[in-house]
């Protein structure tokens, strides 16, 4: 007696639903749903109906051993248009029938699927179906006519003709690649969809914390429910503080290691410590009173592999303070060094940072820690990552970051004017840029008056108003100067809008 064919049908791990898929299979199957033994891996999709598959022809997912041996037995392979499993397929002997995710429908963020099965079709790699009559009509064939879906041998993987192998490493991680974009996508800069969860590199990400236990749990909280797929760590590191240990955590997937910091006392070699303690190849940051949205750090790491050479990503902040919430999205995608000379561009704030580690030991080099007091220490890896290589951004706000009279830097003039002439020192590239210049000018100006040092304050002043006449930042600096404004009543005022000094 011949053995009733198994059909295995397998949508990935997107977690964008394919109901278009199901419903055609659902219907195929309907019309004599004695032809076939189905099991189908339906994902983030809806299940199949059980009347046509039983209870157990239905899996959310599939381990890379049961893909592995479910192919292996299979006479009839039906997938979406992802690289892997379709080389997969065919190196098991199987030429899988495919459907390709469509943006417009929801489900997928581009249209990589659509051209790459175009292109396997094309070059005979796969059987290519755009409507449910073409479904059926392959699917029917394949019963039918099983020979036509079965390699005279199975596919050796290197024999795949170069731009289709290419293409597929560049879309979805094939063999272990770390991208997850095709060429048509690289050059409009839009990221594409998200690889198979082994493809995503792990994550460290670098808390220093100092006398905030409550915030620091919030924060912890709000990174450890991230849904990056991949692994996600954290180096907790105190920095003049007694490290609570009661924190650590083992888990390899989204553990906690608590540390002290071992070399300059301050922000900056608290989170050198944690640089060179990590283990990740993407390197974070996140200060102990900021937090993460869940999808902040996917969408980032889907930029940052989706761009040749890039080594730094940034994205969107929504400022907290005082009961109200300003969202500042930056709207552009690529920084380069003469931005970030001209504009500060608060947006690009340090716990949106996310830096290859690679590049931090040997590139761009780590937090400067001669910065004075670590002020601005943040914006002078900005400069110095943007000479390495313009910055990847995703605009989208992924951080919360809150304003309030406990932020680490709040009201200490004397260091801030100190830190911002020693910046201006080291950088000479401001001197091309008078609105640059005069921006920093204007705050050691109004750092000056704030601390009452007015006769610096005066000087920075003309500086600023030299560079740019109408820097609004030197004329702040004059009415504190004068006294007829009081330096905490303007930071509130700007505060309350969003912005700083």
């Amino acid at each position: 007696m011949t053995e009733t064919p198994l059909l295995l049908a397998t949508v990935g791990t997107d977690h964008h639903p394919f109901g278009r898929l199901m419903d055609w299979l659902d219907a195929w199957l309907a019309a004599d749903p004695s032809r076939v033994r189905a099991l189908v891996q339906h994902g983030a999709t809806r299940p199949p109906r059980t009347d046509l598959v039983g209870e157990s022809g239905a899996v959310a997912d599939l381990d890379y051993d049961e893909l592995q041996k479910l192919m292996s037995e299979a006479s009839i392979v039906v997938c979406h248009a992802g690289a892997a499993t379709i080389m997969e397929a065919r190196r098991h002997g199987r030429l899988p029938i495919i459907v390709a995710r469509e943006a417009g429908l929801g489900e997928i963020v581009d249209g990589h699927q659509a051209r790459f099965a175009r292109r396997v079709g094309a070059e005979g790699i796969a059987v290519t179906c755009t409507s449910e009559a073409e479904l059926h009509a392959a699917l029917d064939r394949a019963l039918a006519r099983p020979e036509e879906f079965t390699l005279p041998e199975v596919l050796d993987p290197d024999a795949v003709p170069e731009p289709v192998r290419r293409t597929g490493e560049l879309i979805d991680g094939l063999i272990a690649a770390r991208t997850g974009r095709t060429p048509e996508a690289a050059e409009d800069g839009e990221p594409a969809d998200v690889p198979d969860p082994e493809a995503w590199p792990p994550v460290s990400v670098v808390v220093a914390t100092r006398d905030r236990p409550e915030l620091l749990r919030t924060t912890l909280g709000s990174i450890r429910a991230q849904d990056y797929p991949g692994d996600l760590r954290v180096v907790l590191v105190y920095d003049r503080a007694e490290p609570e240990t009661d924190l650590a955590d083992p888990d390899p997937h989204r553990g906690i290691t608590v540390i002290e910091n071992t070399r300059t006392p301050g922000l900056a070699g608290a989170r050198n410590t944690g640089i060179l303690a990590a283990d990740g190849e993407l390197v974070a940051f996140c200060d102990d009173d900021d937090l993460w949205r869940p999808g902040k750090l996917t969408a980032q790491v889907r930029a940052l592999l989706a761009t040749p050479g890039a080594a730094f990503a940034a994205c969107g902040i929504a400022i907290r303070y005082d009961g109200e919430t300003l969202e500042r999205p930056l709207e552009r995608r690529r920084i380069r060094l003469a931005d970030l000379l001209r504009s500060r561009l608060t947006e690009l704030h340090s716990s949106t940072f996310l830096i290859r580690r690679a590049a931090l030991l040997d590139g761009i080099g780590m937090v400067s820690e001669e910065i004075p007091g670590s002020y601005g220490e943040d914006y002078e890896l900005l400069l110095r990552a943007a000479r390495h290589a313009p910055l990847v951004n995703v605009p989208e706000v992924g951080v919360d970051v809150f304003w309030h009279r406990q932020s680490y830097f709040s009201q200490r003039w004397a260091t801030i004017a100190t830190a911002l002439e020693w910046l201006l020192d080291r950088y000479p590239e401001f001197a091309a840029e008078p609105a640059g210049y005069a921006r920093i000018a204007g705050q050691i100006a109004f750092a000056n008056a704030a601390r009452r040092h007015r006769r610096a304050a005066l000087r920075w002043t003309g500086h600023a108003l030299r560079a740019k006449w109408r820097e609004p930042r030197a004329v702040l600096a004059l009415a504190v100067a004068s006294g007829a404004l009081p330096p905490d009543r303007v930071l509130r005022v700007l505060h309350k809008h969003g912005r700083g000094i």
